[in-house]
């Protein structure tokens, strides 16, 4: 559903009321509401009188909440699941467990055949994106800073570099083709936002390697099971992986993808911390998240042009 740009909003952006800078750590009392009513849309509607089987997708939500927090109920008793969930969304203070409610709740709406009035028709399908991209134009409009992309809860820090690299790499990743790679840099993302920022570098640098890997296999190149990144990049520039004009520049990039993510991932999360703790900065996980995403779009568009090349030649 396309979002009107009110009078009142309009206003407020002239009379400069819309912060600059995201958050993170609340969602606004309108902006639940606001997707209390998406997912309401995107699982049918409030027809949980015609269709008990809506109100059976908020008991799943509902009880796999319950089991991942270890309680018997989220709080107050509400005559269907439906409404015991909201009221815990609507009440619940940390936006952790608030996205995680957003989260379970597009996952298991996109699992399962609700509607029979749709009959699982394309209609469904788009009512479903519909409500996809509203969440996140909600989301913007608010300036929280999180996306769902992927058929997860993302946080972002900047648009531009969220447009420009980390939605590139995420749709180029969901090439079946690159599944394994697609789920360690999805897990960074997060392993981000729950600010566990160690575990974030190292999945950032198992999914940059899974990358390079996997071309290597498509191109039926010698590689070993426990073959570095270095070896790895090696291998692709040996094999005109970049175009021949590039031919100069190789030992610059080689350097860039090198002393960039795999160095980071050594000195802060590969090996043991001894004795003294190492505490990573959310800045420089930031630009490791960032890194990644774009040697990923590098890497892969790159083998799209080599894999063209190679076809158009024969």
């Amino acid at each position: 559903m396309a979002i009107r740009d009110f009078f009142s909003k309009r206003q407020k952006r002239n009379n400069e009321e819309v912060p600059d800078v995201y958050i993170y750590n609340e969602l606004p009392r309108t902006l639940k509401n606001k997707i209390h009513q998406i997912i309401l849309r995107a699982a049918g509607r409030d027809r949980t009188e015609k269709f008990p089987q809506v109100d059976r997708l908020f008991s799943d939500i509902y009880h796999e909440l319950c089991h991942e927090y270890g309680e018997f109920s989220l709080g107050e008793n509400r005559p269907t699941y439906k409404d015991k969930l909201f009221t815990f969304f609507e009440k619940e203070k940390s936006i952790e467990r608030c996205l995680d409610v957003i989260e379970l709740s597009f996952f298991h709406i996109q699992k399962k055949e609700l509607d029979p009035f749709y009959n699982g028709s394309v209609l469904k399908d788009i009512r479903f994106q519909d409500a996809i991209s509203e969440l996140n134009d909600r989301f913007k409009e608010y300036n929280v800073g999180y996306r769902f992309e992927s058929g997860q809860i993302i946080r972002i820090e900047n648009e531009i570099i969220h447009k420009e690299a980390i939605k590139p790499a995420l749709a180029l990743l969901h090439d079946p083709v690159f599944a394994g790679a697609n789920e360690e840099f999805l897990k960074a993302h997060e392993h981000y936002r729950h600010k566990r920022y160690k575990e974030c570098i190292a999945d950032c640098c198992k999914a940059f390697e899974s990358t390079l890997k996997i071309i290597c296999q498509i191109n039926g190149w010698d590689i070993k099971p426990k073959d570095g990144a270095s070896r790895l990049i090696d291998k692709c520039i040996k094999n005109g992986l970049l175009p021949s004009y590039l031919e100069t520049q190789f030992t610059s990039v080689k350097s860039v993808l090198e002393s960039g993510i795999p160095t980071i991932r050594n000195n802060t999360s590969g090996h043991g911390q001894g004795s003294e703790r190492i505490e990573v900065p959310e800045w420089l996980t930031q630009y490791v998240l960032n890194l990644t995403a774009t040697s990923i779009v590098f890497l892969i568009q790159a083998h799209k042009n080599f894999t063209q090349k190679n076809t158009s030649d024969v």
